[in-house]
């Protein structure tokens, strides 16, 4: 018999929708987060996915960290980006042989999970639908994004094609790619944008639509897909973010239509700030950028690429973080060249 049980390490925004959504179509999941109140609301209550794309409930196994037992086929592993490494060592007693993790996260952590699991059990994704967790059992889904699935050695397997016919039970416009590492690289030079975002107080949409920043949109943006194609990677677009408006020799014009395009995508969302926002605004706590952003200036610097404005927007957020620098929508005036 075939077994088909999915554990879902990490129930917040990502984990907690997607794995709502694959619970509520029969799949057997079982859910993993570090906050007990959480775990006992998915247990007890049920874990809530509201907002305008849908809005229902689910009751599932679920479990603290050092109550997971056996060993699973298919690990989902939906943590921040800063948190992969310790739940890779927690969660690898409990990967089977022949079993994979899939990672749903934002960042390039396929290779961090790899050094740790082993390159052959680890398949990556590109995700871009809007959530937050709010609460324990709450979860809002603010609208719908990219879903995109891809071998992180570009080959297109059963394996795949097995987890892609389950993430569409929850985005059935997901696609699988040969080029995982495009759209990762793709989401980057968008996320320093969100990350930007996170240093004031207007929401996504509103803060991409101020015209005086659309030179520190196309220096973030710039860099990001500068670095991604001095490695090689031809950075792919999605909802609205077209790398090549970006790219060395770019128009003005031509990241003028992309940044409208994403304020277009961004603007019916009922998800109005980005997560990092929600870290620095109203959880206070640590966010991604060091795993996340950070590494785009390490890799540039290896091919001869500096990164002034990403460098900038890393520092500036670790002031926010630190307590030393408070939220204002004057603070993205700071990345502009």
């Amino acid at each position: 018999m075939t077994d088909d049980r999915i554990l879902i390490w990490g129930a917040g925004a990502i984990g907690g929708t997607v794995g709502a959504f694959l619970a509520r179509a029969g799949h057997a999941v079982t859910f993993v987060d570090v906050v007990p109140e959480h775990v006992a609301a998915i247990r007890g209550p049920g874990l809530r996915v509201r907002g305008p794309v849908e809005d229902f409930a689910i009751q599932a196994p679920a479990l603290l960290p050092n109550e997971v037992t056996g060993a699973w086929p298919r690990i989902f592993l939906c943590v921040k980006a800063h948190h992969t490494e310790n739940a890779c060592r927690a969660l690898l007693p409990h990967l089977a042989p022949d079993g994979a993790v899939l990672s749903l996260q934002n960042g390039l952590c396929e290779t961090l999970i790899a050094g740790i699991v082993g390159a052959g059990r680890t398949v990556g994704a590109f995700v871009n639908f809007g959530a937050d967790w709010m609460g324990p059992g709450d979860i809002l889904f603010g609208n719908r994004g990219a879903v995109v699935l891809g071998e992180i050695n570009g080959a297109m397997t059963p394996r795949l094609a097995a987890l892609h016919a389950l993430m569409r039970a929850f985005e059935p416009d997901a696609i699988t790619t040969p080029d995982i590492w495009s759209y990762l690289w793709g989401k980057l030079g968008y996320g320093a944008m969100l990350f930007a975002q996170a240093l004031g107080n207007l929401g996504i949409a509103d803060c991409l639509a101020r015209p005086e920043l659309l030179p520190a949109w196309r220096a973030l943006g710039g860099e990001a897909v500068a670095v991604a194609l001095a490695k090689g990677v031809q950075p792919r677009g999605f909802n609205g973010f077209a790398p090549d408006a970006f790219r060395p020799g770019a128009s003005e014009a031509a990241a003028r239509a992309s940044v409208a395009a994403m304020v277009a995508f961004n603007r019916p969302s009922a998800k109005t700030h980005s997560g990092v926002w929600r870290d620095l605004a109203i959880r206070k706590r640590r966010t991604e950028v060091d795993v996340q952003i950070a590494p785009i200036v390490e890799i540039g610097a290896r091919h001869g690429l500096p990164c002034p404005a990403i460098s900038r927007l890393v520092a500036l957020i670790h002031e926010v973080e630190q307590g030393r620098r408070a939220l204002s929508d004057d603070n993205l005036l700071e990345l502009l060249p």
